[in-house]
């Protein structure tokens, strides 16, 4: 075994994904499947919503000027939601009307029904004096035909959902879900649900990671076991149907560190062993894909990495070969959460449309000791906050994943400070605050 000869910086390695990573094509997908899902298209609204003038309260529909006299107003008949009244109100009228039923011609306002007294003949006096247009939901006030009313990128919430419903729109184009295969390597893991037995320990990385992409949008494929086996572990990310690949454990440089020869066999290692701590046996790679067709059937291309092989039996354009990225997270839980999280996240996210951003929201408080960090290093530091102050978790190794847990968040001491002071402003990213 022998160390790592050099380490790429975390700057250097963000950059390259940056560069490499572009969001998935998009695919039409139906209204109770888009919560969460992120638009490749911007909607524009194909009709007026509403697209008739409706009535905001119960009450009377009523000439406004008529309210602002004692006359008695004669009662036609009603309108109600999809029953409308179909004359004509002229002065001295009025019709009884329902929350969203439609405004009859001629009436330019609502009387409340809380301001209407009903007298003997049935008739109606108007207590209150309306303007023109009062509790009149106008055509188009919501939303008018033809306006943007969700952009492009756009993360859909439950209300987005509804207000596709509400314009009509049953389908729209969002970014593909990033499909993500998740591959365990070590021959002293058991499966989660197990108790540690022996010199065994349980697997606790994918759980953690499963749940990290579904935050981040993807949709997580089985978790594949593997044995320490150089042909175990190449042969799985060959063989993978996923956009993305995170194998865990089995990334350093030691003997039965299997991963980073695959990718590079298979591909390309870009980086392995990153300028941080904890995670600094950190693997990026890529892997060639099949070409797709302009229709997305990828299938009826064949790409091989020392010579193509290529079947095109439409004669369809083609888009440029697609790179597979590959994290070989370390198995310490510590270190699989930071590189996760710093590296792995973003890509998931780039690919499924959403911000290559942190998904954590963050804070500027003061440090209340000092962290002790080193140049050319950037350090994950697991912090408490206390009474609006920011406290390191010392002693807490990378395989110490309850830490994370006691912890409030992280700070990131940069490469270029090799200690941050205490009563330092410092930005703290929140665990429990995601966006």
């Amino acid at each position: 075994m022998k160390g790592f000869a050099a380490r790429a910086s975390v700057a250097a390695v963000l950059a390259s994904l940056d560069s490499r990573v572009q969001p998935l094509p998009g695919e039409i997908v139906s209204l109770p499947q888009l919560a969460g899902r992120v638009l490749a298209d911007a909607v524009v609204s194909p009709v007026d919503v509403p697209g008739f003038a409706r009535a905001a309260m119960d009450g009377y529909a009523v000439c406004s000027e008529d309210t602002a006299t004692s006359a008695p107003l004669d009662v036609l008949g009603e309108s109600m939601p999809a029953r409308p009244f179909t004359g004509t109100i002229e002065r001295g009228q009025a019709v009884r009307i329902t929350t969203g039923a439609p405004i009859p011609a001629g009436a330019d306002a609502v009387l409340m029904a809380e301001f209407a007294q009903t007298a003997a003949d049935g008739r109606v006096h108007s207590r209150e004096v309306v303007k023109a247009g009062k509790h009149i939901v106008r055509v188009g006030e919501d939303v008018a035909k033809g306006r943007e009313v969700l952009p492009v990128s756009r993360r859909l919430r439950p209300q987005d959902v509804g207000l596709l419903a509400s314009i009509g729109v049953s389908t729209v184009r969002v970014h593909r879900q990033p499909r993500v295969a998740v591959l365990v390597t070590g021959n002293e893991l058991l499966p989660p649900g197990s108790l540690p037995e022996g010199y065994r320990i349980v697997d606790s990385n994918s759980p953690m990671l499963a749940t990290l992409v579904a935050r981040d949008g993807g949709e997580c494929l089985s978790v594949r076991y593997l044995h320490d086996d150089y042909a175990a572990v190449r042969d799985a990310i060959r063989d993978t149907d996923a956009d993305v690949i995170l194998v865990s454990g089995g990334t350093s440089v030691g003997t039965e560190d299997h991963a980073p020869r695959a990718v590079g066999e298979l591909g390309e290692l870009a980086f392995h062993g990153v300028a941080i701590r904890p995670a600094g046996p950190l693997g990026v790679g890529f892997r060639l894909c099949p070409r797709v067709a302009s229709d997305g059937r990828g299938e009826e291309w064949e790409t091989r990495r020392h010579g193509d092989t290529e079947r095109n039996p439409a004669h369809l354009p083609i888009s440029p070969s697609p790179q597979l990225p590959i994290f070989l997270l370390p198995g310490n839980p510590v270190s699989c959460l930071c590189a996760y999280d710093l590296f792995a996240g973003r890509v998931i996210r780039r690919l499924g449309g959403r911000s290559w951003e942190l998904p954590y929201r963050s804070a500027m408080l003061p440090l209340a000791a000092k962290i002790a960090s080193a140049v050319n290093r950037v350090d994950y530091v697991r912090v408490m906050v206390r009474n609006g102050q920011v406290t390191p978790i010392l002693g807490s190794g990378a395989s110490n994943l309850s830490s994370t847990v006691s912890a409030d968040g992280f700070v990131l001491a940069p490469a270029e400070r090799e200690e941050l002071a205490a009563g330092e402003m410092v930005e703290v990213w929140l665990y429990d605050a995601v966006p």
